[in-house]
């Protein structure tokens, strides 16, 4: 392994690329770009030590199709992750049937999970999986300085960036033909580069904010008991159980299976929920308690093992990726809501993007400035398009009826639109880019859009208390002909390999 106390007499050391932060972005970037460009020379940046603990557990934990086949095909974890990390059943949706009563299963509406995922998924304790990445890219070759970045220089075009890491004994200069930033909220090239929105005004009105713990050893039966002969193929525990109500929706999940640890936390729209109502960790039990008891119990019935607040959650880059090599990565680029697992989506299609635009810009390929602009557009089109997912969700949160098929519509584009095009890579294609785009200005953000109507429609139902029925997206029948949201168009998952821009 190579560690910083071996590199420090070295002054102004050249790498391939400098990855400031080794969290999940940071980690399965450099993973990722020493499997798919050979002998290249990466440095990782970051505070914390090669161990990590509790206290570098984060949100992000839960992975969708498209994360976890990054995970298990592109870094080659598969097996590592069966054996160190919890599945995942899919998605469970509750809505109370009355506010004022939610003390058992029974008092909700549920979609529940019908059966695992036909392409798996898992569950991840991220600072387990943080630090065993990292030091499976420091036996791949990677170099690690465990310091904090004091300062950053950025040139233009093909000149070496320059970044000063502060070690515990002295500073060092590294010299860097790309330059990553995947430091999280520390914003460090967002706000170098004037980069940064966080207005709701520019993120779809979204103003939320987010309240979380950890609680191990607690009794799951409260949720469930297990025994259900008739109902679906799934686990009930291992899924990831949302809780609706007006203006909120609460995440539960588990991280880790010895202890039976969870994590379980609220996203809230602060124009419903102001945060001084909820950022302390009595608050959020006291909000929990009134509002979702079943939840408040699981938590009474354990050991609670922290908590954490961030009162501003919606932000977004006006460029993720440069022309001058240089690249945003994670949160710190973007985050809108955990719904769906978007996060560890959007890092997965950026990092894939990024290792090509470095890896054609390193074989000096003619068209590498181009592939440039090209991914740079389509992880701004695609980011804009969870945006947009988000936006009104104050609004139809807890209505039962009018979120379920809001999540149905949603669905429907990720197997029949998102997870096809990752698997077939053609966000990868610049010709698709171009169609991407288009379809997408159709789709979302015209005034007159597809879903800028579905989602006025719905506003109307909510606001005329009209109910349309509860649409469940995991059953086949519902729509005619037998249809489902994860139902194949194609053999592109049975095929025996994988094909590029089927």
């Amino acid at each position: 392994m190579n560690v910083s106390e071996n590199l420090v007499s070295v002054p102004a050391k050249v790498y391939d690329v400098v990855v400031m932060g080794a969290g999940f972005a940071g980690v399965c970037q450099a993973r990722h770009l020493l499997l798919k460009v050979p002998n290249l020379k990466i440095a990782l940046i970051d505070p914390r030590s090669l161990e990590r603990s509790d206290k570098d557990l984060k949100v992000g934990e839960s992975t969708v199709e498209i994360s976890s086949m990054f995970m298990y095909k592109e870094l080659g974890l598969y097996e590592y992750l069966i054996e160190h990390h919890c599945p995942k059943h899919g998605l469970s949706f509750h809505w109370p049937k009355n506010q004022s009563q939610t003390e058992s299963c029974e008092d909700y509406f549920h979609i529940w999970t019908a059966s695992p995922p036909p392409l798996e998924s898992f569950q991840i304790n991220r600072a387990k999986f943080e630090q065993d990445v990292l030091k499976m890219n420091l036996e791949m070759g990677a170099e690690f300085y465990n310091g904090r970045v004091a300062d950053v220089n950025l040139t233009v075009q093909d000149e070496l960036h320059t970044v000063k890491v502060k070690l515990a004994k002295e500073t060092v200069e590294l010299k860097a033909k790309h330059l990553i930033d995947a430091a999280g909220r520390s914003f460090i090239l967002g706000k170098k580069t004037d980069n940064l929105m966080f207005d709701p005004e520019q993120l779809y009105g979204i103003n939320t904010g987010s309240s979380w713990l950890r609680v191990k050893n607690i009794d799951r039966t409260i949720l469930d008991d297990g025994y259900d002969p008739a109902n679906s193929a799934a686990s009930r525990y291992y899924t990831t159980n949302h809780f609706f109500g007006h203006g909120h929706w609460i995440w539960m999940l588990p991280i880790e299976r010895n202890e039976r640890e969870l994590s379980i936390g609220i996203v809230y729209h602060k124009n419903i929920i102001p945060t001084s109502e909820i950022n302390k960790i009595n608050k959020f039990k006291a909000f929990l308690k009134a509002n979702h008891n079943l939840v408040y119990n699981i938590i009474e019935s354990g050991e609670t093992v922290d908590f954490h607040n961030l009162p501003r959650l919606a932000h977004m880059s006006k460029k993720i990726i440069s022309q001058d090599n240089w690249y945003i990565l994670g949160d710190a680029a973007h985050m809108f809501d955990p719904f769906y697992s978007s996060g560890l989506v959007l890092t997965a299609l950026s990092i894939e993007s990024v290792t090509e635009a470095i890896r054609s810009k390193l074989a000096q390929e003619p068209d590498a400035p181009q592939k440039q602009a090209d991914f740079n557009q389509f992880l701004l089109t695609n980011a804009r398009t969870y945006n947009f997912f988000c936006q009104k969700h104050e609004k139809h949160l807890g209505n039962a009826s009018v979120m379920s098929w809001r999540t149905y519509s949603e669905n429907m584009l990720w197997f029949g639109v998102l997870l096809p095009m990752y698997v077939g890579k053609w966000f990868l294609n610049s010709e698709f880019i171009s169609h991407f785009v288009k379809i997408a200005n159709f789709l979302f953000f015209a005034q007159n859009s597809f879903f800028n109507n579905l989602h006025r429609h719905f506003d109307e139902l909510v606001d005329d208390q009209v109910h349309i029925g509860l649409m469940d997206f995991t059953r086949n029948d519902q729509l005619l002909f037998g249809y489902r949201t994860s139902k194949e168009f194609d053999h592109y998952l049975g095929n025996t390999k994988f094909e590029p821009l089927r």
